[in-house]
């Protein structure tokens, strides 16, 4: 973008007004525009500088720079990628069933160790359910998922358990 066209607008709009002036005053002004050239130039560059960073705030993450290449400006803009597009949060979890009650603790077997360590990877939103199940209840994460691992074991195994609907069945019926 070229600022010369402004530029010289605004030296013609100084010197119309110095016209109704007196030859000493016209002359004085006529100087003064030619020296002022480079100020008023800066001052523009200035002001589109501050035009692009505002756009920038409105763009983000996408942008707008101002660059200055042989007293001409180039405007760079730097579109919103479809990868930093807003993506919405996924559709609240149902709440969680009630908690059954604890199970009595079973003291260690002959010969197995008191307390085993291992590695549960959990989805992020399940992580989330699990924390704040354990301090509706007051327990921590860990004493809360081994009372659940405990309840569902003593429940049986699943075959014993009713089918949902949707589930298959397979087996012999009379």
């Amino acid at each position: 973008m070229d600022v010369t066209p402004f530029v010289e607008n605004l030296r013609r709009a100084l010197i119309a007004a110095a016209a109704v002036a007196d030859p000493a005053t016209r002359t004085t002004v006529e100087n003064l525009t030619t020296a002022l050239d480079s100020a008023v130039r800066l001052t523009l560059i200035d002001a589109l500088s501050a035009a692009a960073d505002e756009v920038t705030r409105e763009l983000a993450p996408g942008s707008v720079e101002v660059r200055v290449r042989n007293r001409e400006l180039e405007f760079v803009v730097t579109p919103t990628t479809a990868s930093d597009a807003f993506v919405p949060p996924p559709p609240p979890l149902p709440p969680l069933p009630p908690t059954p009650p604890s199970p009595p603790e079973t003291p260690p077997l002959p010969g197995e160790a008191g307390v085993a360590r291992i590695t549960l990877r959990l989805p992020e939103p399940l992580k989330g359910r699990v924390e704040e199940a354990s301090s509706l209840e007051g327990v921590s994460v860990n004493a809360w998922l081994v009372r659940a691992v405990s309840t569902a074991l003593t429940q049986g195994p699943r075959d014993a358990r009713p089918s949902a609907p949707g589930r298959r069945i397979s087996g012999w019926a009379r």
